[in-house]
């Protein structure tokens, strides 16, 4: 599956370094900010990792990761997520693309 292959470096290294920056957003009052990034800063480009970037937020901050992200990174996660059973509706990954449920047309 798909899903659970790693990208590129390049794609992850960007993933990575957006998604600390969202984070960076938050108040960090109770230390909940410091948690989530420690949790991602070394994480190593392997297996579902790259997806695991994604899927810590709630869907008000992927929209926020996927206006920060490149297209090429964008595409990847949208493909990752398809792959992995995601319900089109609802991911926000999209590009300037048809797709179908089963991917692009």
């Amino acid at each position: 599956m798909l899903y659970y292959q790693a990208p590129t470096d390049e794609i992850f290294e960007e993933t990575k370094a957006k998604a600390m920056e969202v984070w960076r957003q938050y108040s960090n009052t109770y230390g909940y900010v410091t948690e989530k990034i420690d949790a991602i800063k070394d994480l190593p480009n392997v297996r579902d990792n790259f997806m695991y970037l994604v899927s810590m937020f709630d869907l008000p901050n992927q929209i926020k990761l996927s206006d920060l992200l490149s297209d090429q990174a964008r595409e990847a996660i949208m493909d990752r997520l398809l792959d992995g059973g995601g319900i089109l509706e609802y991911i926000v990954f999209k590009l300037g693309k048809k797709y179908n449920q089963n991917g692009k047309e």
